[in-house]
């Protein structure tokens, strides 16, 4: 069976768990090598590798919000493989907080979400872009959030800092532009532990409410993420919403 990624390494961020470790599953089944991060889970990230198909995948820690951690890492994949073709950003996370609760946004909530969900990406990108550009063919894609787009989300600032992803996938595909493309992939509900107190019973409440009545899995977006690596070959810049109809 032809694997379109043999020979790529692909690096996820926050690749423990969640959407990470779909993603890394899918790029994987597609013939790449796999690097992922983890922050606290170490044996979570070590038990996904030893399912993923092929060899050589590597787990290593990083946090986000610590540039050092991303530069290193950037480091040990160049000295591990002398190369990096696709980067993938899934590390964040978001707290409940009404829209209405202007007061809980603090100030230093709101930096703290910044410096994690936003800057941390961006932190990654640049350390990874002069292998991603040495490849010739590299690809960056972003975890994003019909939140992004809807002003709808956990809270308000992880919705503004979603669309702030968007805009800054918009802006990279243009300035990495032709070795680099850049793509965004938004999620709207997702089955996972994602967002705090999001039980099981709040997703079967939620289903009926989007057109094709289901939330996600984890797998579907992780699907959409390696599409973006074998099918999207022509697009950069572009949003790739999985939410089955949600945002509608």
């Amino acid at each position: 069976m032809t694997q379109p990624l043999a020979g790529k390494i692909a690096v996820v961020i926050g690749g423990s768990g969640g959407i990470g470790a779909a993603a890394a599953r899918m790029l994987a089944a597609e013939g790449a090598t796999i690097v992922v991060t983890w922050r606290s889970g170490e044996a979570a990230a070590n038990g996904l590798l030893a399912k993923l198909p092929g060899k050589g995948h590597l787990a290593r820690r990083a946090v986000v919000e610590d540039t050092a951690t991303l530069t290193a890492l950037a480091s040990d994949v160049e000295k591990a493989f002398g190369r990096c073709d696709i980067l993938v950003n899934t590390a964040g996370y978001t707290k409940p907080i009404p829209i209405g609760d202007l007061d809980a946004l603090t100030d230093d909530f709101i930096d703290d979400m910044f410096k994690v969900n936003w800057r941390g990406q961006f932190a990654a990108i640049r350390a990874f872009t002069p292998m991603l550009k040495a490849s010739g063919d590299g690809l960056i894609v972003s975890v994003s959030s019909i939140a992004g787009l809807s002003g709808v989300g956990s809270n308000l600032a992880y919705a503004a800092i979603k669309a702030g992803i968007d805009t800054m996938t918009k802006s990279l595909a243009r300035a990495l532009a032709p070795a680099v493309r850049v793509m965004s992939v938004s999620p709207g509900v997702v089955a996972t532990d994602f967002v705090p107190g999001r039980d099981a019973a709040a997703l079967e409440k939620v289903a009926p409410t989007i057109p094709l009545r289901r939330v996600a899995t984890a797998d579907d977006v992780g699907r959409a993420i390696a599409a973006c690596a074998t099918h999207l070959t022509y697009s950069t810049g572009s949003l790739v919403v999985v939410d089955g109809g949600r945002a509608l």
